[in-house]
């Protein structure tokens, strides 16, 4: 039953990560922290946030190589983007060291309200003005439709070192405030923020799997269990994404993971 239960969490969080950027482990981290307070794994939040990160790798190759087949992302944004989550990704890994079970489960979950609140407006939020200094870039989407975006270096830099060190920190791939960033401050085409975030989160989660490898923060039991699931949420969330939007699986997901910020939040403080 609970290996079972494992694969469904490895298709959730490799679906919903995939179909939104958001690299699956804001699924993976608290399902495995609430199946542990209820008895049925034994894993802590290190463990937890190593194994995400292996079954974050699984994901972003899968998500990865069907948005490359849709030709939607965007490389040379992307390896400028993992310049910096990189180094982030094991700086956050050096922090997690420093959580008992207690204190990371609050603040994973006040970090998944957050989330939850980013996700609520992230539809309702247009690209900002730009200056016109800086990388530009021109994109075209299948309809034949030209969209211009941009950035300057020392902000991407600033923005992907927090989100590489968030996700060392939570598992959690950095997704959900990366893709929100891209498409406000830099003027992304949605789908193409989606895709080369995915890019990012691969490249990402390699660096920080490889540091909780080191210090055995990997189980490697539960990955088998959850890999499948996660490579195949992968491909089946990038086709949802060409094919439909993705609305009311953001509302869905919205009100699941604040009921697992709730209850996290609540194990935390008991």
């Amino acid at each position: 039953m609970v290996w079972f239960i494992l694969v469904v969490v490895g298709l959730l969080g490799g679906t919903l990560g995939s179909l939104m950027g958001l690299g699956g482990g804001i699924v993976v981290v608290p399902a495995l922290l609430m199946l542990a307070s209820l008895g049925f794994l034994d894993i802590t939040p290190q463990v937890a946030v190593g194994t995400s990160l292996l079954i974050m790798i699984f994901t972003g190759v899968s998500a990865t190589l069907s948005y490359m087949k849709q030709k939607k992302v965007d490389y040379k944004s992307g390896l400028l983007f993992f310049s910096a989550s990189g180094p982030g990704a094991i700086v956050g890994t050096w922090l997690n060291r420093g959580f008992d079970t207690n204190s990371f489960q609050i603040y994973l979950g006040f970090f998944i309200l957050f989330v939850s609140f980013v996700l609520f407006i992230r539809n309702r939020l247009s690209p900002l003005s730009r200056s016109g200094k800086g990388i530009e870039r021109i994109s075209t989407d299948e309809n034949g439709d030209v969209y211009t975006y941009g950035y300057r270096v020392f902000p991407v830099l600033i923005l992907s070192f927090v989100v590489g060190m968030l996700s060392g920190l939570f598992g959690i791939g950095g997704g959900s405030l990366l893709v929100p960033a891209m498409i406000v401050l830099f003027a992304f085409p949605p789908h193409l923020a989606v895709a080369t975030s995915m890019f990012i989160i691969l490249l990402s989660a390699i660096v920080g799997s490889i540091s909780h490898i080191i210090q055995c923060n990997v189980n490697w039991m539960y990955a088998v269990a959850l890999i499948p699931g996660a490579w195949f949420g992968g491909t089946l969330g990038a086709a949802i994404n060409r094919r439909l939007s993705s609305d009311r699986l953001v509302l869905v997901l919205r009100v699941v993971l604040i009921i697992m910020a709730l209850r996290l939040i609540y194990e935390g403080m008991t």
